[in-house]
């Protein structure tokens, strides 16, 4: 679990942190855990009010819908009031195909940050910690749609996915990938598709991840 209160923590402290926390909260902090049940409605809400109702036909949409996120790489921002402040979350799919077999990745998004916490470096964090995360655990890319200058940063870029596809519209330049793995996408190409473990019900959908999507480290 990633804990920042700058607050209690010491410059030397906050400079370690960096990697994690692109700049230091001045005047509050936050914590980047597994999301919970308890966090799906807050989170629910927090796509309507940052994305729009229009979230729900784009084409990552699609490969998501029906499916549940990857174990361990759902997460939750909290302010230290328990407010949640972003949601990001990694779902497995097959990006194309290889020598006629699926190339397992990750799919990344979507990432929402609470309005009013815009500009604090939140985002940067949790994509930090999801990247971090998603290596740690052993996958071999990332793949997202998104604003090529915002997540050159973060090292995504369109040089291995301009033979892939997403089901329904989509601009090619916005399709990035990264590699966790030298060559994870080499020669891969086609559609995208979703290929995690199926929803069920919402209680069951809860139940399995209270179970399977364990806490941060």
């Amino acid at each position: 679990m990633l804990h920042v209160s700058p607050s209690d923590l010491a410059a030397s402290s906050i400079e370690a942190l960096r990697v994690l926390v692109p700049a230091a909260l001045p005047a509050a902090g936050y914590v980047i855990t597994a999301e919970t049940p308890a966090h799906v409605p807050a989170r629910e809400a927090l796509l309507d009010r940052a994305m729009g109702p229009g979230r729900v036909r784009k084409s990552s949409e699609v490969i998501r819908r029906g499916r549940l996120p990857a174990d361990g790489l759902a997460f939750a921002a909290t302010g230290l009031d328990q407010s949640l402040l972003g949601t990001l979350r990694l779902w497995h799919v097959a990006a194309g195909t290889r020598d006629g077999a699926p190339v397992a990745a990750l799919l990344l998004g979507p990432l929402a940050i609470e309005p009013s916490a815009q500009g604090l470096g939140l985002g940067g964090a949790l994509m930090r910690h999801a990247v971090g995360e998603a290596k740690r655990l052993g996958h071999g890319a990332i793949l997202l749609v998104g604003d090529p200058a915002y997540y050159a940063r973060f090292g995504f870029s369109c040089a291995s996915t301009a033979r892939l596809a997403m089901p329904g519209p989509f601009e090619q330049h916005r399709l990035l990938a990264l590699e966790l793995k030298a060559g994870a996408l080499s020669a891969a190409g086609g559609l995208i598709v979703g290929t995690g473990r199926a929803a069920g019900s919402r209680a069951t959908r809860a139940l399995q991840l209270s179970q399977r999507v364990g806490v941060a480290a």
